[in-house]
């Protein structure tokens, strides 16, 4: 059987390379394409080999329609005739950052979420978070701010290290809040409800200070790999520290 040749699409810090390679199908990534520059120095550092065009998928309009023995080649002729476009800064949250309105957001869950969600912790087959993190680096750069607790605490889907299920990370993940991530409660003796019921009649300096009580945090890149599936010798992932984390969407 001859090797597929495969052109990975949206190809961003390389998740659909690496499963493709634990699939054991013989294969060759001949190109792939990415417009996020800081997901291609990672996916560059992983996957050396590999032909990146750091382009929108618009450069696959350029490809000739017939058969050519070095398709790689046409790739880059096709990536210089396109012009450069920026892609629209499109924001899913409606914090002051995108509105400009200061406004507190609020999202009640349901008791069938609350049902489905304890449903999913109870799994045995599935393990526990703790077993993605990390124990060796400093946490308070990743700890939530007083005024993002204030502002989106009844939006966080707050999980703990004994917890077994995440929501879904975005690449807006450590920018924004809503529909973006979990974050994790790393003071596990305190009962979220306790604290939540508590918030009611609250100067925003006290409800603060309640809130401080749980020690909420971002998960770090490197955990969100774990969690996604990465191995362990995946590397690059400091690219990320100094900057808003930011990972491929993954459900």
């Amino acid at each position: 059987m001859e090797p597929l040749r495969v052109l990975e699409l949206y190809s961003g810090v390389g998740g659909m390379h690496h499963a493709l390679r634990e699939s054991g199908v013989p294969a060759q990534v001949v190109a792939a394409i990415d417009v996020n520059t800081v997901a291609n120095e990672v996916y560059k550092y992983n996957f050396p080999q590999t032909q990146l065009l750091a382009k929108t998928i618009e450069v696959l309009t350029k490809f000739p329609k017939i058969e050519y023995e070095h398709p790689q080649k046409y790739a880059v002729d096709a990536e210089d005739k396109i012009e450069e476009k920026i892609e629209p800064n499109i924001c899913f949250d409606s914090s002051t950052q995108c509105s400009g309105k200061d406004a507190i957001l609020f999202k009640l869950e349901t008791a069938e979420e609350i049902e489905r969600k304890n449903q999913q912790d109870s799994d045995l087959s599935v393990q526990m978070l703790k077993d993605f993190l990390e124990d060796d680096i400093d946490m308070n750069q990743y700890f939530l701010p007083p005024k993002s607790l204030l502002r989106y605490a009844l939006l966080l889907d707050i999980v703990k290290p004994t917890c077994r299920r995440s929501v879904c990370f975005t690449k807006g993940y450590g920018s924004y809040i809503e529909g973006t991530g979990s974050v994790l409660q790393t003071a596990e003796d305190v009962q979220i409800e306790n604290i939540y019921k508590s918030l009611t009649n609250l100067s925003q300096e006290e409800k603060i200070t309640k809130l401080l009580m749980l020690k909420l945090r971002y998960f770090t890149p490197k955990e969100i790999a774990n969690l996604l599936g990465f191995p362990p010798e995946f590397g690059m992932w400091d690219t990320y520290r100094l900057q808003p984390i930011k990972v491929s969407r993954i459900h």
